[in-house]
């Protein structure tokens, strides 16, 4: 029998801030299963920007947020994995070993680039039937974004004008496909070199960035979903119906700050809603996700696939951000 203390396994790991360059692949002590957690043999992963802030340590907040002010506390990233139970803890009641499972460990530890990570049963769902390890590890984080600004920040519903921008990248490709589920009208903005790709996932309409300003419908859209906000939130307000909704998800952090600190008053003075989606991993929406892709209603878009030794060139990939929906890790 296998000693879980003292087994080793393979991961890539960071002692300090910087580029990718900062990636080594090392060899640690294998994670031992705590009381009501699950031990899960990594199949696939995910990246994301998450990611690459962790890494360089920027924004600075990100520093203050998860510790290490001038070294990282999180030495293994990643959240988003797709694996099989490999034990589980004395209290674990939802899993048994040989299960497979995906899950968001954003809020519990990271650690998903590595072939073996350790979390509450909590974090985990049962994998979608019909995707790979390396396509369901690229789900958790991005999808659960989308799905929590369009259902709950955005209140969306069926019959509704929805515009996607950044509808290309991780969570845009995503919340395409979902505001499409809830039964909206969906238009998708990108760059002209992705248009194929955003019709590919089923966008109604399509309007190339460069000529957004000039061919989007003004006062048309009832929910307007942004995971590429690098414009002010007051760019869109016009496009808003009276009692539209703009909702962040993503971008820089000036106009994420900008939705979250502006939102409320210009909710409170406007019929229109500003609002900054902070979201938050559940195992119920990682069901609802589920049952969404075994229904075939949505599906990951991989744009390229690395193996475990090669995530710094992974990320070095998704910060050139011309990444069509998502880049998967094969462990």
């Amino acid at each position: 029998m296998i000693d879980r203390a003292v087994a080793k396994m393979k991961a890539i790991a960071q002692s300090e801030y910087g580029s990718p360059d900062v990636l080594k692949l090392v060899e640690i002590d294998r994670p031992v299963v705590g009381d009501n957690e699950v031990l899960v043999r990594v199949g696939g992963a995910g990246v994301h920007a998450g990611d690459w802030h962790l890494m360089r340590g920027k924004p600075f907040l990100s520093r203050l947020i998860y510790g290490g002010l001038r070294k990282p506390q999180i030495k293994i990233l990643g959240c988003d994995v797709a694996g099989e139970v490999e034990a589980v803890g004395k209290d674990v009641t939802q899993f048994k070993l040989g299960d497979m499972v995906f899950g968001d460990l954003s809020e519990s530890g990271f650690g998903t680039f590595a072939e073996y990570v350790c979390a509450p049963e909590t974090a985990f769902a049962l994998k979608p039937a019909n995707l790979s390890f390396e396509e369901a590890g690229t789900i958790p984080v991005s999808a659960l974004a989308a799905l929590q600004g369009l259902r709950d920040a955005g209140q969306i519903q069926s019959g509704q004008k929805v515009l996607v921008n950044g509808a290309s990248g991780g969570v845009g490709s995503f919340a395409v496909q979902i505001a499409k589920a809830f039964g909206a009208e969906v238009t998708g903005v990108c760059s002209t070199s992705k248009i194929e790709m955003v019709q590919s996932i089923g966008a109604d309409y399509i309007c190339p960035r460069t000529q957004a300003k000039s061919k989007l419908n003004q006062g048309y859209y009832d929910l307007i979903l942004d995971a590429a906000a690098y414009n002010s939130a007051f760019d869109y307000l016009p496009l808003l119906t009276a009692t539209g909704t703009y909702v962040v998800v993503g971008g820089c952090t000036k106009r994420l700050f900008q939705a979250m600190f502006l939102g409320a008053w210009i909710s409170r003075t406007n019929s229109k809603k500003v609002k900054c989606l902070v979201s938050k991993p559940n195992q119920d929406d990682l069901i609802v996700l589920k049952d969404l892709i075994e229904a075939e209603m949505i599906r990951p878009y991989i744009d390229r696939c690395y193996p475990l030794s090669e995530i710094p060139a992974a990320i070095r990939y998704l910060e050139e951000r011309q990444v069509r929906g998502k880049v998967a890790i094969a462990v």
